[in-house]
């Protein structure tokens, strides 16, 4: 079972590894603007309060992404099984963590919530930055089919999940001939799906409640 929002790109990385894995789950939906990773019954799931959650039959729990994914991959194809590869994996899913998501995903959120406008200064300096995270990233696949091994992974399936979205924030894309060329191969794989929804009304600023309020 997961839980998380359809409008998340962190949760809907997990949904595009399941799709391409074949795998049935139970989904729970959890609306993180009407206040229900606040609740006190949500906390007992996360102490964190964040989404995806994963729940095995047996109980057990795992929260963020980036652990789930590394779960979910373990003994497929879209995670290596040679040392040096496995741990490039992980490289490329801490830089996504760090960076891509706090410059490329925040900016994305907080403009089209309505948390900073265009000009503000917090907005250009993350455009700024995601510049800059996108020229390294298209640097990689102009020599690279893919980020890791020359293949198709959860490294791809981690920066696909806020890169596809970029031009929402703000960047231009079209510049980055590679990136685009990779997102374009990333839609060709077997299973590929894309339900991300937008924002819904309450992820404004003061219409609902979240752990971003």
């Amino acid at each position: 079972m997961t839980s998380g929002g359809w409008a998340s790109c962190n949760c809907y990385k997990i949904r595009l590894l399941l799709a391409h894995l074949a795998r049935p789950y139970e989904r729970v939906s959890v609306d993180i603007f009407n206040g229900e990773t606040l609740s006190d019954a949500y906390a007992r799931v996360n102490p964190m309060r964040t989404t995806p959650v994963l729940e095995r039959g047996d109980g057990r729990r795992l929260a963020d992404s980036a652990a789930i994914l590394v779960y979910l991959a373990r003994g497929t194809s879209y995670l290596p099984e040679d040392a040096f590869a496995m741990a490039d994996v992980i490289r490329w899913l801490i830089y996504e963590q760090t960076e891509v998501i706090p410059m490329i995903g925040g900016l994305r959120f907080r403009l089209l919530t309505g948390r900073l406008t265009a000009d503000d200064p917090e907005a250009v300096r993350r455009l700024t930055s995601g510049a800059e995270i996108l020229t390294l990233l298209d640097g990689h696949l102009a020599k690279h089919e893919f980020f890791v091994s020359e293949r198709y992974t959860i490294a791809d399936i981690a920066l696909y999940g806020y890169l596809h979205v970029a031009a929402d924030a703000g960047f231009i894309v079209q510049p980055y001939l590679h990136l685009l060329d990779w997102l374009q191969r990333v839609a060709r794989q077997p299973g590929y799906v894309n339900d991300l929804v937008p924002y819904g009304e309450n992820a404004a600023p003061g219409a609902g409640r979240s752990i971003y309020d």
